[in-house]
Order: C-alpha cells, then sequence, then structure tokens
C-alpha cells in the first residue's frame, strides 16, 4: 500500500525518509525516527506501527539493521503481511518484505540507501526511486520529495496517492517532520509545504530552537 525511502547524507551526515500511500495518515503509520538510533519505515497489507518503534529500540541498544530486522520480524506471526525497512545513524541499512503483501512488492537495500513498497503498479517504482536519488544532489529533504515524484511518475501506488510524509534528523537542526494526510495531489502539496517551511521568517525562527547539540539555544 505504500512506497518509501530512507536515506542518509553523508557529507552532511544527515538522515531522512519519505513516504506516500494510496490511503491515509502514512506520516502516522510508516516513519519513525531519532537521533538515538536511525530511521524506519513500516509499512504493508497489515501494517504495524510497534515494528517501527520496537526497530528504533533495538538499534539504540546498538544491534545492526539485520539483526534489528530480524529480531523483530521473527517472533511475528503476522510477518508475511508486513514489510519494514531501518537505517542506523551511520548508514547501515536493511529491509524485509512479507510473501502476503499484496503484489507488486520490493525492495532495494544498500548503504546509505533502502527503498520500498508494496501493492505497486511494477517493481519499476523502487528501481527508479533509486536511481533518481542516486543521480541527485544537494539538499536531502528535497531530495526525498522529488525521490517519491519518482515513484509516483513510474507507477505509483496501483490506487494513485492519497498522503505523504517526510521526517529529516540532524545533530544541528530541528527536527523536520512535515505530514499530508488527505490530498488528491499529496506529494505536490508535500513539495509546497517543504518550500514555505524553508523559506522566510519560518526558516529563519527554526534557526533559533534547541537542537541536540545546542539543547539550551535560544
Amino acid at each position: 500500500m505504500t512506497f518509501s525511502i530512507l536515506a542518509r547524507d553523508e557529507d552532511t551526515n544527515e538522515i531522512g525518509g519519505a513516504a506516500a500511500t494510496g490511503s491515509y495518515c502514512v506520516g502516522g503509520w510508516v516513519l519513525r525516527g531519532s537521533l538515538k538510533a536511525g530511521l524506519s519505515a513500516s509499512q504493508g497489507a497489515s501494517a504495524s506501527t510497534l515494528w517501527g518503534e520496537q526497530t528504533l529500540d533495538f538499534l539504540e541498544s546498538g544491534l545492526s539493521a539485520r539483526d534489528t530486522i530480524n529480531k523483530v520480524v521473527n517472533v511475528d506471526e503476522g510477518k508475511e503481511h508486513r514489510q519494514l525497512s531501518c537505517m542506523t545513524l551511520d548508514g547501515d541499512t536493511f529491509s524485509f518484505t512479507g510473501n502476503q503483501n499484496t503484489s507488486e512488492y520490493f525492495h532495494h537495500v544498500e548503504n546509505n540507501l533502502v527503498v520500498a513498497g508494496n501493492m505497486l503498479s511494477s517493481k519499476n517504482v523502487i528501481s527508479e526511486m533509486v536511481s533518481y536519488f542516486k543521480d541527485s544532489s544537494g539538499n536531502l529533504a528535497a531530495r526525498l520529495v522529488e525521490t517519491l515524484k519518482k515513484g509516483e511518475e513510474a507507477g505509483s501506488d496501483i490506487r494513485g496517492l492519497k498522503s505523504s510524509s517526510l521526517l529529516v534528523l540532524h545533530e544541528n537542526k530541528p527536527p523536520l517532520t512535515l505530514r499530508i494526510d488527505s490530498s488528491d495531489q499529496p506529494l505536490e502539496d508535500l513539495s509546497s509545504l517543504l518550500n514555505e517551511v524553508t523559506s522566510g521568517k519560518y526558516a529563519e525562527w527554526t534557526k533559533t530552537v534547541p537542537t541536540k547539540n545546542e539543547p539550551n539555544k535560544f
């Protein structure tokens, strides 16, 4: 029901994720992140928000991405109906896709990048997203949103899209977490919202708020 991307900018150590789906509230369902652990994307035919939270707990304890996902997935009798990706703070990634998700489903894993989806028009959705992201450069948040757009152009969720989300974390910045919970054009709305919050007076204000490295900033 969803396609998602988790990625790390090797130059800035910024980590981020983005997701889109043909149903409501993808941001609340799929993406989780912490500067103590990394990122997770939990989705699928019967998505488990518990998986996303458990993943961050295991990553924070020091487990690798692979060991974390195996630990979360192996004890769940419903695992074949779900899909889970994760990435550590230093870019270690892994993904699991259950075989009872709605076709097409697929995932791609490499260092600093994991892209996954289910209920897709074709596996090309994932391959086009990977190709675009790897060939792109610049601001991580913008690249993630544009990568979602490439997924939509390549065939998207078979139902079309209804919601989208973005989460970007960095030790020297406040969290950037944006959600479009219901829209006929969720990627366009997400892109527009990103432009609004990263420019003008609002963007200047965000430079004054506390961050992980400067918790007493004002």
